[in-house]
């Protein structure tokens, strides 16, 4: 792990609607995200976590403020070139796996470096799946796997072509808790290689996996909690109910 950021935001608003029903889900949000750390984004609904992460990732538009991704500017890029960026920078682990039903694990794995045009590094695909226990199920379509192996098929797919960062929203929330803490452990493993990773979730157990949780409310960060515990989450969150 070294401290050069991966992922730099300064003073990201994001404001919805306008006049009477105008919302600010950010609020003048600045963070810094280090090569190789494993980062929660954490709030109560509403607070705007989502929207960060989304903006974050290029996904959408903030109204003011800059994002950098790997030092390059996010805000202002022509959509052309946001597609290619997030195609060759970003990483993605949806709650719904969102896998191709017509391809195998194995396509689905590939599929980014298809799109890319990017060859496959046979050294890298073969210690993804066999990191993930997927190595058994590379010709099983996804309706053939369960949930758990889903979500690790698109563990693989979001880290095959070595992105500068990889973006989870709520990656254990369709899985049983023996399923969850083998992903989690793997993505802190992942992170301790040099992965960035950073993760929405509502879990305070699936943070304790974290190197940092940032707490939100009102769409500003009134916590930076490094190195948390379950319990320290717990009891950051319960102070945002008050």
């Amino acid at each position: 792990m070294n401290n050069t950021p991966i992922v730099t935001t300064s003073a990201l608003t994001k404001v919805y609607g306008s006049d009477a029903t105008q919302v600010t889900a950010l609020n003048g949000v600045s963070a810094a995200f280090a090569a190789g750390t494993f980062t929660a984004i954490m709030g109560p609904s509403g607070s705007g976590k989502s929207t960060m992460m989304h903006c974050l990732a290029g996904l959408d538009t903030p109204t003011s403020g800059s994002v950098l991704i790997d030092g390059v500017q996010l805000v202002g890029m022509p959509d052309k070139e946001l597609t290619k960026l997030r195609r060759d920078k970003i990483g993605f682990i949806f709650q719904a796996f969102n896998l191709l039903p017509t391809h195998t694990a194995a396509q689905n794995i590939l599929l980014p470096l298809e799109l890319s045009g990017s060859k496959v590094n046979p050294a890298l695909f073969r210690n993804l799946v066999e990191a993930l226990g997927i190595s058994d199920r590379l010709n099983h379509l996804p309706s053939q796997l369960s949930g758990g192996q889903q979500q690790r098929v698109a563990v693989a797919r979001a880290l095959i072509s070595r992105p500068a960062v990889v973006f989870a929203d709520e990656p254990t929330g369709a899985l049983d808790s023996r399923s969850s803490a083998g992903l989690l452990a793997f993505l802190r493993q992942a992170a301790q290689g040099g992965q960035t990773i950073i993760m929405v979730t509502h879990d305070p157990r699936a943070a304790s996996y974290t190197d940092r949780a940032l707490l939100l409310r009102d769409g500003q960060i009134v916590s930076d909690i490094a190195h948390p515990s379950e319990d320290t989450v717990m009891a950051a969150m319960k102070t945002l109910d008050n």
